[in-house]
């Protein structure tokens, strides 16, 4: 049997540097997410310490119609066309293309990484070393006039013969919400300067302000699937570092009347999802969205976890859809995925969410169970929470 069921949610549980009300933190009390985290996490961080900053700016390519300083990445579904091979990609949904540039958003994710194991193991043991190293690649990533990143997404998932940048590009940046978190987590350390805190949150604030203006955005911010939910987790991450509430207010509205009420179905899957090439992953991917938006936008007056649709749509019933296929894959009732079957599912942070707040055992009993450092890049760039501990308060300080 799994370890205790968690208590209820108690009043918020501030850790140093979250002046944060808008979000409600959980307890977990009787399950110690940090014991389970801490020799995962501590010997990474270990090895990160000395890991210099690589940023958008040491890798550059020749297809970007932008600068050095601006992301550029190729959209994964699109090959040459066997019938005129030096003209205008085509589409083939669900199969990666290998030849795309993929070398900055192995960048960002590696970022996340970095971050997200360096902050966590600050808070497992308040030391000082690991909030020293990932501030030195905050200011790289988002200070530093020679390595910062333009704070848009111009450039991103580019087809080539066709479109230098798509809106769709944003989903990308799903990989700065634990950047974000780390930051704000980060803001009580002696190690990060309050000038550079200062211009990371500008630059967090300017890219929100551009997701919500440019057209790429704004298309992105409404796209009837994945995109648009992923658009509000890390529209989320970003309003809560920067303390934009009328952006979460949009967010947990949005959460109500179009993910739960337009695509979520009676029986809590996702049809757009269930209809592509790979239906299992993307099913998984947008659950794990869906879960990170509750975590994130909630507060105890209007909490998305708890929420329900009049016919009972909601995350308790997104979570009893899938979660039977999370303990056995097998019972799956359609096709295997096109690409990338073997490689699910792993350490989904729907389950610990939702174990936690739900007062779900097996929930959490399953998620303890899976792999929670998957190496595949597929897998990695569609599981953008991969840090618990920024997002569950433990409350074992």
């Amino acid at each position: 049997m799994p370890d205790k069921i968690p208590e209820p949610a108690r009043e918020p549980d501030v850790r140093p540097g979250d002046q944060s009300t808008t979000r409600k933190e959980y307890s977990v009390t009787n399950f110690d997410l940090r014991e389970v985290e801490r020799a995962r996490i501590l010997k990474k961080a270990e090895e990160y310490r000395s890991e210099a900053p690589r940023t958008v700016t040491a890798d550059i390519c020749k297809r970007s119609k932008g600068g050095p300083h601006d992301y550029y990445s190729e959209g994964d579904y699109w090959w040459p066309d066997p019938g005129n091979p030096s003209g205008p990609y085509v589409k083939r949904d669900g199969e990666t293309n290998p030849d795309i540039f993929l070398a900055h958003r192995e960048l960002m994710v590696r970022l996340s990484e970095i971050i997200g194991t360096l902050t966590s193991a600050y808070l497992i043991a308040k030391d000082e070393k690991y909030a020293a190293q990932a501030a030195r690649h905050l200011r790289a990533w988002f200070v530093a006039e020679k390595t910062r990143m333009n704070p848009n997404l111009l450039f991103g998932q580019a087809v080539k013969g066709r479109y230098s940048g798509r809106g769709i590009g944003i989903i990308d940046t799903i990989h700065l919400a634990e950047v974000a978190r780390g930051a704000k987590l980060l803001c009580g350390s002696s190690s990060f300067a309050p000038k550079d805190q200062a211009s990371v949150k500008a630059w967090f604030r300017e890219y929100l302000t551009w997701i919500n203006t440019h057209s790429y955005g704004k298309s992105e911010k409404v796209y009837p699937n994945n995109h648009s939910v992923c658009w509000s987790l890390q529209a989320a991450a970003f309003a809560d570092l920067v303390g934009d509430s009328e952006q979460l207010e949009w967010i947990r509205n949005q959460f109500k009347t179009v993910y739960l009420e337009k695509m979520m179905a009676s029986d809590g899957g996702f049809p757009a999802e269930l209809n592509r090439t790979k239906p299992y992953s993307y099913s998984l991917f947008v659950i794990d969205a869906m879960a990170g938006v509750a975590q994130i936008a909630s507060t105890a007056e209007d909490d998305l976890w708890t929420f329900q649709l009049p016919d009972g749509r909601g995350m308790k019933k997104g979570m009893e859809f899938i979660v039977p296929y999370i303990i056995d894959k097998k019972s799956w009732p359609r096709k295997p995925d096109i690409m990338y079957w073997d490689e699910w599912p792993v350490r989904h942070p729907s389950l610990l969410f939702a174990g936690v707040k739900f007062r779900n055992a097996d929930y959490l009993d399953v998620w303890k169970k899976l792999e929670p450092d998957p190496t595949t890049f597929e897998v990695l760039r569609t599981l953008p929470l991969r840090h618990p501990l920024l997002w569950v308060t433990d409350r074992k300080e």
